[in-house]
């Protein structure tokens, strides 16, 4: 099915699931119907099953949206609870679409526990409480890890996904592989059968050298490979370390969530040629999750790793921030880093969802079906695969998978024919039904409206010019926004805008921030521990332009002031 066909069913209003090899477009697709659900004011949720898949589409872990913790089961006691908590009322009474991605990672027990839910707070018996429910993933990738004795592993083999009348939706067209051998070893993979002349690519990828101007990352199956590689590669340039830390802000047990359900590191050491990977998506400065680079400087201003792309363009990579919600959608941890990660290696299960333009792979300690298939799919090419190793498991699919797909494209062609039996004006009549049944807006001037405000909001421009960013800010500085506000108004980190403050009070002494300046109490505790640093005068606790380092200031406080209040106070401690 090509992505044309499939946004038009999904308009429409019908349940779908949207499936395809990797590459075909799967999340591309979905984020042209988010945009399309929100220009008309649909009231919609947008999650996925893990930390790391949710921030490739930007939205919510499944548990984190549905306040239900680390429990994949919800009984009617726990249930009885939920039905309790107001905020979950207010998220979920006006939903009139939601979707999930990377449905081959959620359990069966988890889909259940989403359609019982969803009835629930509906007050309705339809499946899944009668919203528009749209899944997005692949089966042949990675599956759910077990955490019951359950012998179903997936989410189609649940109840629920066959009282939801899924149209399958099986897209067809390639568009991360232009290779037409490497598009046949992945069809051949997921059809269970793997040629001779395929097995000869893989012997012509072997250990070959690969044409690339820094070293392509490495795909392991286990994080003690990856782990060592990086430092042993790390330490092989001559360049001194520069020590990241990330600045956190909430008790110890929630900041321990973000580090295990993403990428980022407490702890990161970079130095000048470091092959880097980053982990966020960025559009405005320019990269997305999984863009590979070398460092080729650090920020004289901000020191901030200086990251050269393989398009050739420079990124200064500043601090992002993960955010962990609790069950009342409040945020209880945020964990603020460069999003960069050492990526000379890199684990098959957090390449999930990457594209990368080489990669060297080794498949010989493969112990999951599926993970062969994601390492190979990650890639654009053979040209820029470097094979270290097979094993008897690295091409082997999930047989169940491999059952049921053929079924999935019989039914995805099916619902195919009948859709392209209806003419244009029958179509967009479906479209324009389902959004006024479900209260959204069908004025064009609201629309078009809507339009303007989420190309602003996600404008994929750089500015590249640094005294019109700085500007920016300063407007918005000058109408008393806070700095989260800033923040979330101009679509970048904290820490960019409290970069900006410290240039604007610098470049404009007479510009009124005092708004901004922390309470008497904590300032004078600052500033007396700045006055004490400075006495001590030891160069390892100063910046390359002589200013303290904030974390010198945050230990010597003994981690009881923010980050936040420090750097403000030192940008008050320079006006004194």
């Amino acid at each position: 099915m090509k992505q044309t066909t499939a946004l038009e069913i999904l308009k429409a209003g019908h349940n779908v699931f949207l499936t395809g090899s990797a590459g075909t477009g799967k999340t591309y697709l979905l984020n042209q119907y988010i945009d399309y659900l929100k220009e008309r004011d649909m009231v919609l949720a947008v999650t996925a099953p893990t930390g790391i898949a949710a921030s490739h589409i930007n939205g919510m872990t499944i548990h984190s949206f549905f306040g239900i913790g680390i429990r994949e089961n919800v009984d009617k006691y726990f249930l009885d609870s939920l039905i309790q908590k107001e905020f979950l009322h207010k998220r979920i009474n006006k939903l009139k679409v939601l979707i999930i991605d990377e449905i081959s990672m959620v359990s069966p027990e988890l889909f259940s526990s989403i359609d019982k839910i969803l009835r629930a707070f509906k007050y309705c018996d339809e499946p899944f409480g009668g919203l528009q429910l749209v899944l997005s993933g692949d089966f042949f990738q990675l599956p759910p890890i077990s955490k019951s004795n359950n012998t179903s592993r997936f989410a189609w083999q649940a109840q629920a996904w066959k009282n939801a009348g899924l149209k399958s939706c099986y897209l067809t067209e390639k568009f991360r592989q232009s290779d037409k051998s490497l598009i046949n070893i992945l069809d051949e993979i997921r059809s269970g059968d793997v040629s001779e002349e395929s097995m000869e690519v893989f012997r012509s990828c072997y250990k070959k050298e690969l044409k690339s101007s820094f070293k392509v990352t490495k795909l392991y199956t286990h994080n003690r490979d990856v782990d060592r590689i990086n430092e042993e590669e790390l330490e092989l340039l001559k360049d001194k370390p520069r020590l990241f830390q990330s600045r956190d802000k909430g008790s110890k047990k929630n900041i321990e969530k973000i580090f295990k359900s993403s990428l980022v590191k407490e702890g990161l050491e970079l130095k000048k040629k470091a092959l880097v990977i980053f982990i966020k998506n960025n559009y405005e400065a320019g990269y997305i999750n999984g863009t590979l680079g070398e460092i080729i400087d650090f920020d004289k201003d901000s020191g901030a790793p200086i990251v050269k792309i393989f398009s050739g363009r420079k990124i200064i990579a500043e601090h992002e921030d993960w955010k962990l919600e609790d069950h009342k959608g409040e945020i209880k941890a945020t964990v603020s880093q460069v999003p960069l990660r050492l990526a000379w290696a890199l684990t098959i299960h957090k390449s999930q969802g990457m594209t990368l333009d080489a990669a060297e792979i080794d498949l010989s300690k493969t112990f999951e079906t599926g993970q062969g298939y994601v390492a190979l799919s990650r890639i654009k090419s053979t040209e820029g695969l470097r094979l270290m190793g097979l094993n008897d498991v690295a091409l082997q699919v999930d047989q169940l998978v491999l059952s049921i797909d053929k079924k999935i494209k019989e039914a995805s062609l099916s619902h195919e024919n009948k859709f392209q039996n209806l003419n244009t004006k029958e179509k967009e009549a479906l479209a324009r039904e389902f959004i006024i049944e479900n209260n959204g807006t069908i004025n064009e001037d609201d629309i078009s409206s809507n339009k303007k405000e989420l190309k602003t909001k996600s404008n994929k421009i750089n500015i590249s010019v640094k005294t019109n960013t700085l500007k920016l800010t300063k407007d918005l500085l000058a109408k008393k926004k806070n700095i989260s506000e800033i923040a979330k108004i101009r679509n970048i980190s904290e820490k960019t805008i409290m970069n900006h403050i410290k240039k604007i009070s610098t470049l404009y002494p007479d510009f009124d921030l005092s708004y901004l300046k922390p309470k008497q109490k904590v300032l004078n505790t600052i500033f007396k521990a700045i006055k004490k640093i400075e006495l001590e005068n030891k160069p390892d606790n100063l910046l390359k332009d002589g200013s303290i380092k904030l974390k010198v200031i945050f230990d010597y406080l003994k981690e009881e002031v923010l980050y936040d209040d420090i750097a403000l106070a030192l940008i008050f401690y320079s006006k004194k």
